[in-house]
């Protein structure tokens, strides 16, 4: 192996990464952030490495010591085949929610539908639907202007046309759209659960878009099934990502406020993670 690699791997070793995470760090940056080929990755001689590239590798290495996660170090992340710019605005794009979109995409093979996305983060769904759905009609919220603005870079990026609003959920919205599908991933993770997520996960990603109160853990999901019957289509479709905890509750949640045809999906791990209804 180049040595880089095995110098990257054992500094983060030494920062308390298990093996297997260090090994898979120590190619990304040298991959994604240096441009290694495979033949300079797997090579076992040194490389020119200038300085400047010295000073940047060793600024990385002393924020994955922080546990700062790699997407925000590096800038970018990959979700569902694209490049999207990532920041400590918005969460970073998980493998679940991939999962989700998949399901969309399957289960709404019209074209021209109109989508919302709500709580648009890093805009990897809305973005995502845009590319893959046939002439598909994409619009996103999100409260945070600085979250839009990711959003925004990233839809450029990625050459899709978003029609990005900042919203409130928790305000009625105005104007009279109307769409076939309406999709969010908002908070959903309880304060009671924080004492089992990771340092990485806590001390980086934005709050706001994480977490909601033990006494009230579907606030979200109520107030934007409300939505959905003012704005979804008779027989348009929600769909939510779901704390595996509540996916009982969600469901009765929207069979008694006016959605039929309601199911509940597991992801790759065996965890109820996301929910489909129709609007009756």
């Amino acid at each position: 192996m180049n040595p880089l690699y095995t110098y990257i791997k054992q500094k983060l070793i030494a920062a308390s990464y298990a093996e297997t995470e260090a090994s898979a760090l120590a190619r990304w940056i040298l991959e994604e952030e240096f441009g290694f080929s495979t033949l300079e990755l797997y090579a076992g001689k040194d490389t020119d490495f200038p300085m400047e590239k010295r000073n940047r590798l060793n600024d990385i290495l002393v924020r994955l010591a922080r546990f700062e996660p790699i997407q925000y170090i590096i800038g970018k992340t990959e979700f569902c085949g694209l490049t999207l710019k990532v920041s400590s605005d918005v969460l970073i794009p998980r493998p679940e929610t991939a999962e989700l979109v998949d399901w969309i995409v399957s289960d709404c093979p019209q074209s021209g539908l109109r989508v919302l996305d709500i709580g648009t983060g890093s805009g990897c769904i809305a973005i995502t639907l845009a590319e893959r759905m046939v002439e598909a009609e994409v619009s996103a919220w999100d409260i945070s202007e600085r979250a839009l603005a990711v959003a925004r870079e990233n839809a450029l990026h990625n050459n899709v046309r978003i029609a990005f609003s900042c919203m409130d959920v928790f305000n009625e919205p105005t104007g009279t759209s109307v769409f076939d599908i309406i999709v969010s991933n908002p908070p959903y993770i309880t304060e009671s659960e924080r004492a089992e997520m990771e340092r990485n996960v806590l001390d980086y990603e934005p709050e706001t878009a994480l977490f909601v109160p033990d006494t009230d853990p579907l606030r979200f999901y109520r107030r934007i099934a409300h939505i959905g019957n003012q704005m979804l289509k008779p027989g348009g479709k929600l769909f939510f990502e779901i704390n595996r905890a509540y996916g009982s509750e969600t469901a009765a949640m929207l069979k008694y406020g006016g959605y039929s045809q309601v199911e509940v999906r597991s992801d790759s791990y065996g965890n109820a993670r996301m929910i489909k209804a129709i609007k009756r």
